[in-house]
């Protein structure tokens, strides 16, 4: 498609999930699909675009050929914009708000006479949009879903109205959450085998027969078998079983991940190593500092961008990275503690001075394959899993929310390469799994099972990932030839 005018090219609208975990592996798709040959629109709300111009610069955004980007509304009221929007008022307004605005751009685009651009020819959405597939129902073209869970997670969310159905959820009442009811074995779901009521999403840790986040769940799901296509970012050999067992039920499955390494593939002639998605200002002197640090010595902090944690949490689990004595990089967000900011003990900071570094936020991938770093302790959301487990580097998984307590199960059983600590953190268990993983004989196997995982998914974008996307584009996403 090289030799295309900008107006014969296909032209794909992107939309993400509004939320910094969904945005990232999008545009990195997006990016892919521009080097392949498509005009690319890309749909921020107009909240998270105002925090992209803010961490990258207006100048970052714009300038590519056939890449631009536009915005919707996202109905909600006026909110910190260094702080994630609260993810049930996002999730309830994508429901109610979203598809009107985003049916007014589809048609503005449509309008060749004032718009220089092709028409849309496909939508690429985030599996947890579902009101995108009624625009695109209604224009008569194809909308591919980019799930950016795991497929474990998504095979989590498959099982939640057999759960309700059984009625394993909702709770009978809040004592179910610690008298044991949540270690209930699930019989029956293939690849997933031995798993936990408390490995599933978390959504299904509620009293509440009405709770809205289930209902949501629910709606996606049921909307999922409309799709042209599913890509999800993960590769065949990391989620086979699992992938199999969804296959012959859904609509096309394909595996075209890790992105970020896909994305190292392509030649950048345009430019587009300048689009960044982070929503707060990286801080890349962070990687001048593990520079000076030893091989696999460092150990990598972060709970990502919707994890929000206790003031006394913040506090055992700084006392513990002190008291294990080995170097850490830690990101803190402006947003990470509740109710109050991420003040640390004096005591804490002037004993680490020499070999911790915190920050706000930083360039994880780079700071994932720095060689210095030895150990991830995070929250096991996806991006952070895949991006670990492709970096060959073993994890502490203290999962918060959504599917990442089925990433931690499959991190620390099936693939091998994490150890949980509880939610209720305490120092003494913070320093000594901190030093397992570091030092230990699980650590050390950990890391030769991550760094076969590394090998696997760096084969993988040499050869499935990339035809499968290649797959997706002539099969699915380019209009047919006549």
């Amino acid at each position: 498609m090289g030799s295309l005018t900008n107006k014969e090219k296909p032209h794909v609208v992107c939309i993400p999930y509004p939320a910094q975990g969904h945005i990232n592996p999008m545009l990195k798709l997006a990016k892919l699909l521009h080097y392949k040959g498509f005009h690319i629109t890309f749909v921020n709300t107009e909240f998270n675009h105002k925090r992209l111009e803010k961490s990258r610069g207006l100048g970052a955004l714009t300038g590519i050929p056939s890449f631009r980007f536009e915005t919707i509304p996202d109905g909600l009221p006026e909110s910190d914009p260094d702080a994630t929007q609260d993810i049930p008022a996002l999730c309830e307004s994508c429901n109610k708000n979203f598809l009107a605005p985003f049916r007014d751009l589809l048609s503005n685009l449509n309008d060749t006479a004032s718009s220089n651009v092709p028409p849309v020819t496909c939508i690429v959405s985030d599996g947890a949009l579902p009101f995108t597939l009624v625009a695109a129902e209604e224009l008569g073209i194809p909308d591919v879903l980019l799930w950016t869970t795991s497929v474990c997670g998504f095979m989590g969310y498959v099982q939640y109205r057999g759960l309700i159905e059984k009625g394993y959820t909702p709770l009978k009442d809040a004592s179910y959450l610690t008298n044991g009811y949540l270690d209930t074995v699930i019989e029956g779901i293939p690849g997933m085998e031995g798993i936990r009521l408390k490995d599933f999403p978390s959504f299904v840790r509620t009293t509440d027969p009405n709770d809205f986040m289930n209902q949501y769940v629910l709606n996606v799901m049921d909307n999922v078998h409309k799709a042209s296509a599913i890509i999800f970012n993960t590769f065949e050999k990391l989620e086979h079983e699992i992938l199999e067992s969804l296959s012959s039920r859904y609509p096309p499955m394909y595996t075209a991940g890790p992105l970020h390494l896909l994305i190292n593939q392509i030649k950048d002639d345009d430019g587009l190593s300048l689009l960044g998605s982070n929503l707060w200002k990286e801080e890349p002197q962070c990687l001048e500092w593990l520079d000076l640090n030893e091989p696999n010595s460092v150990v990598y902090v972060n709970f990502g961008s919707i994890t929000v944690m206790t003031p006394n949490q913040m506090v055992e689990f700084a006392w513990g990275l002190a008291n294990s004595n080995h170097p850490f990089l830690w990101v803190i967000r402006p947003d990470l503690v509740s109710g109050k900011t991420s003040d640390l003990p004096p005591e804490f900071l002037e004993m680490t001075k020499d070999r911790g570094l915190l920050t706000s936020w930083c360039p994880q991938e780079k700071v994932l394959a720095h060689p210095s770093v030895g150990g991830f302790l995070t929250h096991c959301g996806w991006n952070s899993t895949l991006e670990s487990i492709s970096s060959g580097v073993p994890m502490v998984c203290w999962p918060f929310f959504s599917e990442q307590q089925t990433n931690c199960w499959f991190s620390c059983g099936k693939w091998g390469v994490g150890m949980e600590i509880d939610s209720d953190v305490k120092r003494e268990r913070v320093e000594g799994i901190v030093r397992e993983l570091m030092v230990g004989d699980k650590g050390k196997e950990m890391k030769r099972r991550a760094m076969e995982w590394k090998k696997f998914a760096e084969e993988a974008t040499q050869s499935s990932s990339m035809m499968n996307l290649d797959k997706i584009i002539n099969q699915v996403l380019l209009p047919p030839r006549h």
